[in-house]
């Protein structure tokens, strides 16, 4: 039982039946005492009866008009349990030394013992039997208890289900969503709950934004001063050194790449789903991503549903990443179709990635220790290349390969 409302309930109907037992054994408990009414109603009984000397036929007489007028089974022993006189049914069987006073339910019915003053037992039998108060008593508390239970349940439900809608936009908001927020319901600490969260997702929301949009500010601002040192290096022309002029090329590049990516990743972050989407076919754009790279793809046509652009920029990224820790090696890329998914594969022969680093290299701006030796290489390319994967209801991994290497598997859902 792991609902809260389902919890609540259980502790309200233990209540409930707690309370219901303890009346019922209370009641049995209280009519086992010998009160002081019944020594009150053996003094009257005694002085409607002859006196013990007097004949048995003056006691029948007695006993007979008691039973026309009560309406009860009446038996008169003697203080040694020998009987006198019995007017109506045959009593059961009477033993002194094991009787008590009082009300008794057994196998015959429910009997009403009393011991006269003068050592006499009277003996009384409902001539119908009824039913015993303690059962009208556990019924009315039981009937009680159901009405209670079924009243209680509406409110109970109410409560869980305010705090199951919270929690819902938790996950919401756990999962990315963050404009995701919850109803206010009530006056009550759930209520308050509810608008600590609707704020508190809010701030979140407004950070990530500016977050996002200094990002994005900063990011493009960084593209003129790029600009204008590509047109430097550009006019410099013969008088530079060719070394360094081509150092100086390489590096604007891989800049203008780092804010590319950057932007693309912010741009990913602030929309939740796809803005475009229409069949590609996947082995095609392999084909012409690889054609930059002299590469032929293999494989067979399989088509997804998807971001043409962003599914350029994952094959783009695999063949960048392929190029650079490939070294003399070839670059083989393929996609396949396979229990209707599309497989997209890119296998390097280059040094190959640890074992223990295979997760690691998708996180965003992590890189192994030969891309820090080497300098190349930013960090964000394999991030973004998971993000869109799973973006379109993909997964990226990297494996082993056969004889050595990496191969980056993508794995998307064939239309």
């Amino acid at each position: 039982m792991q609902r809260l409302y389902l919890q609540f309930y259980a502790t309200i109907l233990l209540v409930l039946a707690i309370f219901v037992g303890a009346a019922v054994v209370t009641w049995q408990l209280a009519e086992d005492q010998t009160p002081q009414y019944l020594d009150v109603a053996a003094e009257l009984t005694g002085a409607l009866l002859p006196d013990a000397d007097a004949p048995d036929a003056d006691d029948q007489k007695a006993l007979d008009v008691l039973h026309r007028k009560l309406r009860f089974d009446l038996a008169l022993y003697r203080a040694n349990g020998s009987i006198i006189a019995v007017a109506g049914r045959t009593p059961p069987r009477f033993n002194p030394n094991r009787t008590r006073v009082g009300w008794r339910r057994g196998p015959d019915g429910s009997t009403f013992t009393l011991q006269l003053p003068d050592g006499r037992w009277l003996v009384a039998r409902q001539v119908r039997e009824k039913p015993s108060p303690t059962l009208w008593i556990a019924g009315f508390l039981v009937l009680l208890a159901a009405a209670i239970a079924v009243g209680a349940y509406p409110v109970v439900r109410r409560l869980g289900s305010r705090i199951e809608r919270l929690k819902a936009g938790v996950d919401q908001l756990g999962g990315g969503n963050l404009s995701a927020r919850v109803k206010v319901e009530g006056r009550d600490e759930v209520a308050a709950l509810a608008e600590s969260f609707n704020r508190s997702a809010k701030r979140i929301e407004e950070l990530v934004a500016a977050h996002r949009l200094l990002l994005a500010n900063c990011s493009h601002e960084l593209r003129t001063p790029l600009a204008r040192i590509g047109m430097a290096v550009s006019l410099l022309g013969e008088q530079a050194d060719p070394k360094t002029q081509a150092s100086l090329k390489q590096d604007i590049a891989e800049l203008d790449l780092l804010i590319d990516e950057i932007l693309l990743s912010s741009r990913l972050e602030a929309v939740p789903g796809l803005e475009h989407r229409e069949p590609v076919d996947l082995l095609a754009l392999a084909a012409e991503e690889a054609a930059r790279y002299d590469i032929e793809a293999s494989g067979e046509p399989v088509t997804v549903n998807g971001d043409r652009a962003l599914l350029r920029r994952i094959v783009r990224n695999l063949l960048e990443n392929a190029q650079r820790y490939a070294g003399d090696g070839a670059i083989d890329i393929s996609a396949n179709r396979k229990d209707g998914r599309a497989i997209l594969d890119v296998r390097d022969h280059g040094p190959g990635v640890p074992p223990d680093e295979r997760e690691r290299i998708f996180e965003p701006f992590y890189r192994m220790a030969t891309s820090r030796e080497t300098g190349r290489g930013a960090g964000l390319g394999l991030a973004l290349v998971r993000e869109i994967a799973r973006r379109h209801g993909g997964e990226a991994v990297c494996v082993a390969a056969d004889g050595g290497g990496s191969r980056f598997r993508i794995d998307l859902p064939a239309a």
